[in-house]
């Protein structure tokens, strides 16, 4: 059965270019090549939500599993985090419209 990864994370402050850079120069691609296809980036203009919210799509839960514990992940991750704050993610099962 499908999953999403749902990830969420605030920019780091004053980090926004290099941030958007990064993503769709790298993380975007990276995620690609491991297996993981992007299917929806949200942000939040107010409130006390985080900022941003990324779903990929996996075949199954454990293609998602074996995905986010591999090396290549990992290095990807550390990359992110050298722009961002308040990460975390959670796979769930494929519904439509907006998952949180």
């Amino acid at each position: 059965m499908p999953v999403k990864v749902l990830m969420t994370w605030d920019i780091a402050a004053e980090r926004d270019q290099e941030y958007f850079e990064f993503i769709i120069g790298e993380f975007v691609p990276g995620v690609q090549r491991l297996g993981l296809q992007p299917s929806e980036a949200w942000a939040t203009l107010y409130g006390a939500y985080p900022q941003i919210q990324v779903g990929l799509l996996a075949s199954t839960a454990t293609q998602a599993r074996e995905i986010l514990a591999s090396n290549d992940w990992t290095i990807l991750q550390e990359r992110l985090f050298g722009y961002v704050k308040n990460y975390s993610h959670k796979i769930v099962a494929v519904r439509t419209g907006f998952q949180f």
